[in-house]
């Protein structure tokens, strides 16, 4: 969870939490496997590990409440909204236009969403 927590902060939580009535061992996978395992693993960093997961999620042209949750994650972790359009527009060439115009539109409602506010404690 400290590792979800730190990559896709608050909509993370909220995506495990959404699966807590109907299927909370996958939430629990969900948070096992890719965060636990994968995320942890040495060789990249958090940055590199979510440009490869916007560019997956673009390429495959169907996710795309997941491809916004990961767009702001990459934000979250240091990659800047140039960079993540770049990653979109370079899907056109493997993916097509369709899949990189849903990236573009995905990216544009990420970037305009307010900040998320800081949770106060207690």
């Amino acid at each position: 969870m400290a590792k979800l927590r730190e990559i896709d902060g608050e909509a993370g939580e909220h995506v495990v939490a959404s699966l807590a009535d109907i299927a909370p061992d996958f939430a629990q996978y969900l948070v096992e496997f890719p965060f636990g395992d994968i995320y942890s693993r040495p060789g990249l960093d958090l940055q590199h590990r979510e440009m490869a997961v916007v560019a997956a999620l673009t390429a495959m042209g169907n996710a795309a409440p997941q491809l916004r949750v990961h767009i702001q994650a990459a934000l979250n972790v240091g990659v800047s909204r140039q960079q993540i359009v770049e990653i979109i527009m370079q899907m056109a060439v493997y993916a097509g236009f369709p899949a990189a115009l849903n990236g573009l539109a995905a990216a544009r409602e990420v970037f305009h969403q307010p900040p998320a506010q800081p949770m106060m404690p207690g």
